[in-house]
């Protein structure tokens, strides 16, 4: 016989419940049932006792916030007037959430938002088949709009400003969730009584877990393996620098385009999230395409690389890569990808070997979700102030940056996905972790070195040096994006929280060379990873010249599906000669000394 959930036996609940179906009025008294035994009712006094609880609550976390803000001195919000406005609508939305509850018959019927009814963390039906689980569901909503409200009203500050405090009051919001504490949980509380509350046992095991590594478990950290199950596509290590290991992949087709690829991934994080699942890999579906491919695989920063910047990255980095594969396989020229923040490297160096009459060394460059114009960039501007600076400087004592505080920084953006998510599943219903090959990858930090993440930070982020012509040089060579005449193919994530689809347009602005924009369905890796034969999402092209985003997408086509094979056509067309797939094009058959087998030693480095 199933049990019955804890959240049943509660005195308003049963009251509620008893209502619904008619049987009581608000001021009926206990009566026997056919057992004999009274049943748990609530009575006049208890419901006005549960209405000061909960509007307490409310006015708590209310204030909290209107206080929050008001500590921050900012002008307007200070204003007894607005305060004064924004109580009066929020006790009237109250008053209206109350008459619902306790007398729907005459309530005001509930026009619910899309945004809420699609909300997953209340998917389950038991936040509105259950007359509490459902007030107390409305109410949430009903304070969080009101809060983000009044950082929409607020007035006299400028707008980046403004944008803090409307991130700081969402993840506010986003914490103080019902759906993250066991006592307002529906279905934590059902877990509880399943499990006689050894899901309690087993979320505060792996609460302590994280605690102890300093890191939210995302997914089951025992259920991939680099080289067996992900990042397995063949291919072997053929240079290794104190800054990268340069990757090979061997040939699957009988010929290959003579022009190889060079990829250039972040350094914030692994490389293979390009090589997940052979399904899921832009890596072996590249090689699968005829082409000749190269990876750079970055090493993760510690003390020996306390003196690394922003200029190693194009110098010892990227160029060293490009002229390491021009020599390995006695080519003029090499095509490349730069994704997010190598992107941003890869314009720069483009810009470099364009000043320095070296540009045929590229015959083109792709980007992914990549900036070059800060002043859009997303909610990571809002962690750029001198006060943040100070931070990072403490925490890179040693000369680099912990992964574990950008993933954290990372996470934070998109907290409720990535934080709140977990923090229920894993600590609250004590769920197994599941295994998910795209979270493994994101718990799979690396360190940054300190002195090229601030420089970071301080010179694109704060200062948008990098299109400001000759504000930045590499070895004295002065940086002017202007001058990169390169073929480029431009991609954007649509619904990117990192590098915003704007930001990333205004690449198109500086670049005068030949050029493709594409924009594509999903975000900044959902965006980038997504293999044909999923058949998901889409992109949309524009093969008219247009003058902002906007203007693109008035006119854009939507094609279904992956934008990978509207890539691999505008390669293709770049130099479409081929070669047999033999001699240097095998890794490991070349004059090139190598080094092990892919996905390399620097990979696995923690």
């Amino acid at each position: 016989m199933p049990q019955v959930p804890l959240w049943r036996h509660t005195p308003l609940y049963e009251h509620a419940e008893r209502r619904a179906r008619g049987e009581v009025e608000l001021a009926d008294t206990d009566t026997p049932d056919q057992t004999g035994e009274a049943p748990r009712t609530a009575t006049l006094d208890d419901l006005q006792h549960w209405t000061w609880v909960l509007g307490k609550a409310q006015q708590m976390l209310l204030e909290n916030g209107f206080m929050t803000l008001d500590a921050a001195d900012l002008k307007g919000w200070s204003d007894p007037g607005a305060f004064a406005r924004a109580s009066t609508d929020f006790w009237s939305d109250t008053m209206k959430l109350w008459q619902r509850f306790l007398d729907p018959a005459q309530a005001e019927p509930l026009v619910e938002s899309p945004e809420h009814a699609r909300d997953r963390r209340f998917r389950a039906p038991q936040w509105r088949e259950n007359p509490v689980f459902d007030f107390i569901r409305q109410s949430y909503f009903l304070i969080a709009d009101h809060l983000l409200k009044g950082v929409d009203a607020i007035e006299g500050v400028d707008e980046k400003q403004k944008e803090q405090i409307r991130f700081a009051t969402r993840s506010f919001v986003d914490a103080m969730s019902p759906s993250n504490f066991a006592m307002t949980n529906p279905l934590v509380l059902e877990r509880m009584i399943e499990t006689r509350g050894e899901n309690l046992l087993r979320g505060l095991e792996n609460m302590l877990n994280d605690i102890g590594k300093g890191q939210l478990t995302q997914t089951d950290p025992q259920a991939f393996e680099l080289g067996r199950n992900i990042a397995m596509t063949p291919g072997k290590v053929v240079r290794r620098t104190p800054l990268y290991e340069l990757i090979q992949y061997s040939p699957t087709t009988e010929t290959v385009f003579e022009t190889p690829l060079v990829i250039f991934p972040p350094w914030i994080n692994r490389f293979y999230i390009l090589d997940l699942s052979p399904e899921k890999s832009f890596i072996k579906w590249a090689v699968d395409q005829g082409l000749t491919v190269f990876v750079v695989s970055w090493k993760s920063a510690d003390e020996s690389m306390k003196d690394v910047g922003w200029e190693d990255y194009i110098e010892r980095g990227q160029i060293d890569a490009i002229d390491a594969v021009r020599d390995l396989l006695k080519v003029d020229s090499v095509h490349t990808i730069g994704y997010c923040v190598a992107g941003t490297t890869l314009a720069a160096t483009l810009a470099v070997l364009a000043a320095r009459g070296q540009a045929d060394k590229v015959a083109s460059a792709t980007f992914f979700t990549a900036q070059v114009d800060f002043t859009q960039a997303g909610d990571l501007n809002l962690f750029i102030d001198d006060e943040v600076m100070k931070l990072i400087d403490t925490l890179s004592a040693d000369g680099y940056l912990d992964g574990r505080y950008m993933a954290a920084t990372f996470n934070l953006l998109r907290g409720r996905d990535l934080i709140w998510n977990y923090v229920t599943n894993n600590y609250l219903m004590g769920e197994d972790y599941s295994p998910f090959d795209l979270l493994f990858w994101n718990s799979d930090v690396t360190n940054l070195p300190a002195r090229w993440h601030k420089s970071y930070l301080s010179d694109l982020y704060r200062d948008n040096l990098l299109v400001k012509p000759g504000a930045m040089a590499i070895a004295g060579t002065p940086i002017d994006l202007t001058k990169v005449k390169t073929p480029a193919y431009v991609q954007a994530g649509r619904e990117d929280h990192i590098a915003p689809a704007q930001s990333v347009w205004k690449l198109t602005e500086y670049l005068s060379g030949p050029l493709r924009f594409v924009l594509a369905g999903s975000g900044h890796i959902a965006g980038v990873v997504n293999p044909p034969d999923a058949r998901k999402y889409q992109f949309w092209t524009n093969e008219k010249q247009a003058a902002s985003l906007d203007d693109f997408l008035a006119h854009a086509t939507e094609t279904k599906g992956s934008w990978w094979p509207d890539w691999s056509t505008w390669i293709a067309q770049r130099n479409p000669k081929k070669v047999k797939a033999k001699g240097a094009r095998v890794p490991g058959r070349g004059k090139r000394k190598t080094y092990g087998d892919a996905p390399g030693s620097y990979v696995r480095t923690r």
